[in-house]
């Protein structure tokens, strides 16, 4: 099931969504040591770095052993965005992608993320520009629209396509819906009529029997996960239960653990690590007890003391 875009060749079509706060290296690493195919990185902001900004700069971090990764841009204005898509080029990744998907409201405010679905000559000028600046494939990540009365996607994809990008994700839904409501598939069958580049559909897929339905259903060449790989990286693999055992559970989290203080250095952010952590045990009896004694850790020392002593509880049983 393995498929090219551009020169690059992705072992299968599951692929882990960009999700700011989220998707960091040690996330990446653990979805790619899971089966993940391709990882996008969280959205970075055009003018944080060409300015160098040293928050921004943390987000370029890879390493070899994640790749083929994509890093996610952002932004309003095409000149910034080229100069943004000039410097991730000389960066060992496999690709760059441009967000019109974001519905957060500090982005859409600024014309950017989801709003540019309603901007169709905007969109046109970054995609080209961005793509001019960058000999590695550029891939765009979209919605359906703004919102119900302005399904923009179909034309959107065809600007894509004829500005040089070589493949497009689709959350079908619109920026007025969020991330509620139903997946419109619809549209993505139209977007992949519309364009001959390869398509992913994104958006409510919860599990890998899910993902390989969606494939078979629309025949779209890869699925892109997100929130519900938060805390079950093993969604991206067909090997592993999808309602794996406290064991596993904990097991992946002390593997988290083990990239984060690897590549974020002993005491990564607790905040976001606490975040990451309580989501492994969603779905379990004792999820619930668990995530308290998660949040009210408040150092990460007593956060990784608390999920060792947990490994010990649950894999003596």
């Amino acid at each position: 099931m393995s498929f090219s875009l551009g020169t690059i060749t992705l072992i299968n079509p599951f692929i882990l969504a960009p999700m700011a706060g989220c998707t960091d290296l040690p996330f990446r690493l653990l979805c790619k040591e899971h089966g993940a195919a391709l990882c996008y990185s969280e959205m970075i902001e055009c003018h944080d770095l060409v300015a160098r900004k040293p928050e921004c700069l943390e987000l370029l971090r890879t390493d070899a052993a994640e790749q083929p990764v994509a890093m996610q841009l952002y932004g309003n204005n095409p000149g910034m965005m080229g100069e943004a898509a000039a410097i991730l080029n000389e960066l060992p990744i496999a690709c760059i992608d441009i967000n019109m998907g974001c519905p957060m409201e500090k982005v859409v405010q600024n014309g950017a993320g989801a709003a540019l679905m309603k901007n169709p000559h905007l969109a046109e000028k970054i995609i080209t520009s961005v793509c001019k600046n960058s000999t590695k494939p550029v891939t765009v990540k979209i919605r359906s629209g703004w919102n119900q009365h302005t399904i923009t996607a179909p034309e959107i994809a065809k600007i894509a396509e004829g500005s040089g990008a070589q493949a497009i994700a689709i959350h079908a839904r619109t920026w007025s819906d969020g991330f509620s409501g139903p997946i419109d598939h619809r549209v993505l069958l139209q977007v992949m009529e519309s364009v001959s580049i390869p398509i992913f559909a994104n958006g409510d897929v919860t599990s890998h029997e899910e993902g390989l339905f969606l494939l078979k259903k629309l025949g779209c060449a890869g699925v892109m996960i997100g929130r519900a790989a938060l805390g079950a990286p093993w969604i991206f693999s067909g090997r592993v239960n999808q309602h794996p055992s406290m064991a596993y559970r904990v097991k992946a989290l002390l593997r988290h653990l083990e990239l984060a203080e690897t590549h974020l250095g002993p005491e990564p952010d607790l905040s976001k690590i606490r975040n990451h952590a309580w989501k492994y045990f969603r779905g379990a009896p004792t999820g619930p007890a668990i995530r308290k004694q998660i949040d009210a850790t408040t150092t990460y020392p007593a956060l990784r003391a608390f999920i060792h002593t947990l490994a010990e509880r649950v894999l003596q049983q």
